[in-house]
C-alpha cells in the first residue's frame, strides 16, 4: 500500500453552481453564473436535477479526464433538461465554459429525496435548444 498522496483520488465540489438560490428540505436551487467566456471549473452531480436557461446562451462542457472541450450546449430561451443520476453514484466530473461574449445564467434545481432508480438514466430536454450528449426531447402535455 502507497502513502503517496498523489495516489489518492481528486475530490471534487458537488455544489453545482455558484450561487445557492434557495433550499429547503425537498429541493435545492443555484444558480450558474458565467461572465463572458467564463468558466465553472470541475463539479460533479449527486442529485436528480432539472437545469433551466432563462435566457439563451452558449456553453461547452469537458469531462474530467480529457483534454477537449466536446460537450456542446445551445440553449434557448426556456431550454430545459432533466438528468435522473441514479442512486448508485455520483455523475462523472465535468466543467462548462460559457463561449457568448456576454454573460449567462442557468438554473440547477436538485431534487434532495433519493432517486427512485439506482442507475443513471438518459438526460431529457424540452428541445428549445441543442446539446450533442444523448439525450430524449419530452413534449410538455398540454
Amino acid at each position: 500500500m502507497s502513502d503517496n498522496l498523489q495516489d489518492a483520488a481528486p475530490e471534487f465540489t458537488t455544489n453545482p453552481g455558484d450561487e445557492l438560490v434557495f433550499e429547503n428540505d425537498r429541493v435545492r436551487v443555484w444558480a450558474m453564473n458565467l461572465p463572458p467566456h467564463g468558466m465553472y471549473d470541475f463539479h460533479q452531480h449527486t442529485h436528480d436535477h432539472l437545469i433551466l436557461w432563462p435566457q439563451a446562451g452558449r456553453s461547452q462542457g469537458q469531462d474530467y479526464g480529457t483534454d477537449e472541450w466536446k460537450v456542446i450546449q445551445n440553449a434557448e430561451a426556456g431550454y430545459a433538461f432533466f438528468k435522473t443520476v441514479g442512486s448508485r453514484q455520483a455523475l462523472h466530473p465535468h466543467r462548462l465554459r460559457n463561449i457568448e461574449d456576454f454573460p449567462t445564467t442557468h438554473y440547477i434545481i436538485e431534487l434532495l429525496e433519493p432517486s427512485p432508480v439506482e442507475e443513471t438514466q438518459e438526460h431529457q430536454t424540452n428541445g428549445r435548444g441543442l446539446t450533442n450528449r444523448p439525450h430524449t426531447v419530452v413534449t410538455p402535455a398540454s
